[in-house]
């Protein structure tokens, strides 16, 4: 299998610490989140990734490199000044991703998940979601499970969206736009029964501010 790691985002909400870092590239134990992920979906022989990159991806192509020096091929989408948004990039990649079920993962989530590079989704399945419990940030959630289907409301969901996928090529390739977020895209899809899931209870930390990252040096130290 092949995975995608969405790394073109702003980091915005990092304040000060993105204006000369891309947020890909905060480390953590001595390592930047982005290559945590890359030695997991390389332990798993997960080999071919495909990374998109914006804010300041020079930065993340030039510590990378092709990817040699972690075992690992790496393919770069630049998408310059003109993000095209969590969908939108996926969509840009699918020339490189290929027509198979592929791995999606947010280059600034730090876990343990174990990947399966032998993963099949479902014949009625065009994606398969990690979940994990709700944070303190978001206590809405975004999905629930109900035997291993993911559903979605509204309102209050049991479970938060980790990050984590596996994806079928098929769900981008009737969308005519080129900019355009993914998680409207998995509600709808959770709305038509087109989603499997499951549920990971060990290690994960959505590193989107200072405080989180803070968070998570104070509890893996």
């Amino acid at each position: 299998m092949k995975a995608m790691i969405l790394a073109a985002g702003r980091g915005s909400r990092m304040g000060d610490v993105t204006k000369i870092t891309p947020k890909p590239l905060v480390l953590y134990k001595d390592k930047p989140l982005i290559e945590h992920n890359i030695i997991r979906l390389r332990d798993a022989g997960i080999c071919e990734i495909v990374v998109n990159v914006s804010w300041l991806g020079s930065a993340i192509i030039e510590y990378l490199g092709d990817g040699s020096s972690l075992g690992v091929n790496i393919s770069y989408l630049d998408e310059g000044q003109n993000m095209l948004g969590t969908g939108g990039g996926i969509k840009n990649a699918l020339n490189l991703l290929g027509d198979d079920p592929f791995w999606l993962v947010n280059a600034d989530v730090y876990n343990n998940y174990s990947f399966n590079n032998s993963f099949s989704l479902e014949p009625s399945s065009l994606g398969h979601l990690i979940l994990v419990n709700n944070p303190d940030h978001h206590p809405k959630g975004d999905f629930s499970l109900k035997g291993g289907t993911v559903e979605h409301n509204f309102v209050n969901n049991d479970y938060t969206f980790s990050g984590i996928s596996v994806l079928s090529p098929a769900i981008f390739k009737n969308i005519d736009e080129t900019i355009f977020p993914l998680e409207p895209i998995l509600f709808a899809l959770a709305s038509q029964s087109s989603l499997t899931g499951e549920y990971h209870g060990g290690v994960w930390h959505d590193v989107g501010t200072q405080e989180r990252l803070s968070d998570l040096r104070k509890s893996l130290p």
